[in-house]
């Protein structure tokens, strides 16, 4: 079994990628699922997140309210820097356990936005990386999250550079085409590693 994480920035195509590999016959796990349930009610993420910020952050319905934990992470880095050091290690023991779980598939993907940063490169054998022109990203972003130009980019600018995750790609896969183009480029890599 290959064990491979992708990852990518913002916009690139991550998700269509997963898809189609999945089709394919891989099976995906989603690092974004495994955060949410990281945060669960009585579960160790939620405990450790609400003593590191407080009761308030809590909604009514007594799960961790997102809209409440953003403001407070996003807006002081070391909020942020405090957020990801109890989750990443929990979401990577998560995959650990997920992938250890699996047989019968020649191929799992774990999709992950933070895959890098985060330091699970270790988990996998391989690293697949999506890859987009910035133009593309930028009207994706403007079109799907209804950014202004100026948004898409500043969203951009503050994750990792496409250039620094490239150099950590086993596989770079382009997303500057159309839908069929990379449906095209991912069955050529899938049969490539089959």
């Amino acid at each position: 079994m290959i064990k491979v994480g992708l990852t990518g920035g913002i916009g690139t195509g991550k998700s269509l990628v997963s898809e189609i590999l999945q089709k394919l016959g891989a099976h995906v796990i989603s690092g974004d699922a495994l955060g949410h349930e990281a945060y669960l009610p009585g579960t160790k993420g939620f405990d450790q997140v609400v003593s590191a910020f407080g009761n308030e952050i809590v909604g009514e319905d007594g799960f961790v309210d997102r809209k409440k934990l953003g403001p407070i992470v996003f807006s002081d880095p070391s909020n942020l820097e405090m957020l990801n050091s109890i989750m990443h290690p929990l979401i990577y023991e998560m995959i650990k356990e997920r992938i250890a779980n699996i047989s019968d598939v020649s191929i799992v993907v774990v999709e992950a936005a933070v895959l890098i940063e985060a330091n699970w490169q270790d988990l996998f054998d391989e690293i697949w990386v999506v890859t987009s022109d910035e133009e593309i990203v930028i009207s994706r972003l403007a079109e799907r999250n209804n950014l202004s130009r100026e948004d898409a980019i500043s969203r951009i600018k503050s994750q990792m550079s496409q250039d620094e995750r490239i150099t950590h790609a086993h596989v770079e896969i382009d997303n500057s085409g159309t839908k069929s183009d990379l449906e095209q480029t991912v069955k050529d890599i899938w049969n490539n590693k089959l």
